[in-house]
């Protein structure tokens, strides 16, 4: 019987021995694996990159390491008048107030020069430059071009690491780029992304008629910092200077980013080192892009080139044979489709250089030198207007005709009309019908049509003669604004 139960009890022992080394190893975490034996996650990566992935990453990385170094961070302090219509500070309303800001730039000389964006350094009263090696230095502004929001300023040093400056006319929509700043005082912050368009003008970011929009679009991350900073492609050279953002409100990054093309940062660079201003030369005239009833109204083949819309008076192109009506197709053997396009070539040439136009008059291609002026030459910017139209009205006889299948009403100029609106001759447009076909040409009330078909237009018949003629085919309407200035819309006439 002792005999059963010792063994009863050495079993029991056994037993308690197998639950209790089972809970120290495993229930309570009391003993823990060695490092040597910890192996975490699996063996092998999910996909064995091969020789093309691998240089398409290390690019990135090369140009990242190459170029980060030759941009810098851009710190301001520049004065602000108070808000004069805030009551609790009327007292001192005509005191200044300083203000913070900061911004990025490119080194693109060994002894200090440095280009950024003008609305980074713009009324600064101090500049300070903070450089990849930790480095600090006051900075001197050495000139500013509002018109491109471009600027230039230096620090005094010595050997300084450059960035390369490339080719923005090869760029091509699709390309890989990487943006590399200091966006939200983050210092040397790399994104990457792709040309989203080229081109891009008319985002209303330069408040002035003259502004040069020509703008690289690109899905690269770019926030508040990154202003002056650089746009480079897969090589390290830089394409464009990072300029603007596309926000709702919020003031950050919502999809696109806006840089300025590096030909046009280069040309206005060198200009403001050696003269610290830009004498950027003018054609002096105002430029429409050409849409499909337009190119059809003038009896070119597609939509191509830019139809000029006004003159300036004794401008580069009033004195070089250039004529209301033109359709401008290359400038120095460039094709030009977009207005900017123009802008933004022109904008690279100094006063007194002469370019070459070629042009579509009258069913043919001529060609016409242009030598550029000085702004300054054209500050009489009033339109060349044609007085040889008779005013065949009488006071007090005023005929409106409603065209439906078009979709606007026209009404006689009387010469209070004329008068008001500064014309010789025409009809103005009183009514818009919604989603007509004139709305959809953009014609809107208060426009004088001057002519049709290049035919002048004194009253409501002459305009219903000229689209009689011309059912089935498209007219050009020569327009006048209520500033007197010209514009040209395209019209098909249906059947």
């Amino acid at each position: 019987m002792k005999s059963r139960k010792g063994l009863y009890g050495a079993f029991a022992l056994i037993l308690i021995g197998i639950l209790f080394g089972a809970i120290l190893v495993s229930g309570f975490g009391l003993v823990r694996p060695s490092l040597a034996d910890i192996h975490l996650g699996s063996n092998e990566p999910p996909v064995k990159l091969d020789a093309d992935a691998t240089s398409f990453s290390k690019a990135f990385i090369e140009v990242a390491e190459k170029v980060t170094p030759t941009i810098v961070q851009i710190s301001v302090v520049s004065e602000r008048e108070s808000d004069k219509n805030d009551f609790f500070f009327f007292p001192f309303k005509d005191m200044p107030q300083e203000q913070r800001g900061a911004g990025s730039g490119i080194i693109i000389s060994k002894d200090g020069y440095i280009v950024t964006n003008n609305h980074v350094v713009e009324k600064a009263s101090k500049v300070d430059v903070g450089l990849f090696d930790k480095r600090t230095f006051s900075a001197k502004v050495i000139g500013t071009d509002p018109l491109t929001d471009l600027a230039v300023i230096k620090i005094d040093a010595d050997n300084l690491p450059t960035a390369y400056l490339g080719d923005s006319d090869g760029l091509k929509v699709g390309q890989w780029v990487m943006a590399i700043g200091n966006p939200l005082s983050l210092a040397s912050t790399v994104t990457a992304g792709i040309v989203s368009a080229i081109g891009r003008g008319q985002l209303n970011l330069i408040k002035d008629s003259y502004g040069v929009e020509n703008f690289i679009q690109t899905d690269a991350v770019i926030n508040p910092g990154n202003s002056g900073g650089a746009l480079v492609d897969l090589s390290g050279a830089v394409v464009g200077v990072n300029s603007a953002i596309a926000t709702r409100g919020t003031g950050t990054y919502i999809g696109y980013g806006f840089a300025i093309p590096i030909n046009l940062v280069k040309a206005v660079a060198k200009d403001l080192i050696a003269h610290g201003s830009v004498s950027r030369g003018y054609i002096g005239i105002l430029i429409g892009e050409i849409d499909d009833a337009m190119a059809k109204s003038l009896g070119m083949d597609k939509p191509r080139g830019i139809i000029v819309q006004d003159l300036v008076k004794d401008g580069a192109a009033a004195n070089a044979d250039i004529k209301v009506g033109d359709v401008i197709l290359k400038i120095d053997g460039k094709e030009v489709n977009q207005a900017n396009q123009l802008q933004s070539y022109v904008a690279t040439k100094t006063a007194g250089t002469t370019v070459t136009l070629v042009i579509f008059r009258d069913g043919k291609e001529v060609e016409r030198k242009v030598k550029l002026k000085a702004r300054e030459s054209d500050v009489k910017t009033e339109p060349v207007v044609d007085n040889s139209s008779k005013d065949n009205n009488k006071e007090g006889k005023t005929t409106t005709r409603t065209f439906d299948e078009l979709g606007f009403t026209v009404k006689d100029l009387t010469k209070n009309d004329k008068e008001k609106y500064k014309a010789d001759n025409g009809v103005v447009i009183t009514d818009i019908k919604p989603f007509s076909k004139a709305e959809d040409q953009r014609l809107f009330k208060g426009l004088i049509i001057v002519e049709a078909d290049k035919k002048k237009i004194n009253d409501v018949d002459d305009l219903k003669d000229v689209f009689d003629k011309k059912k089935g085919s498209a007219v050009l309407l020569k327009l006048q604004d209520a500033d007197g200035v010209n514009q040209f819309r395209g019209i098909e006439i249906p059947e």
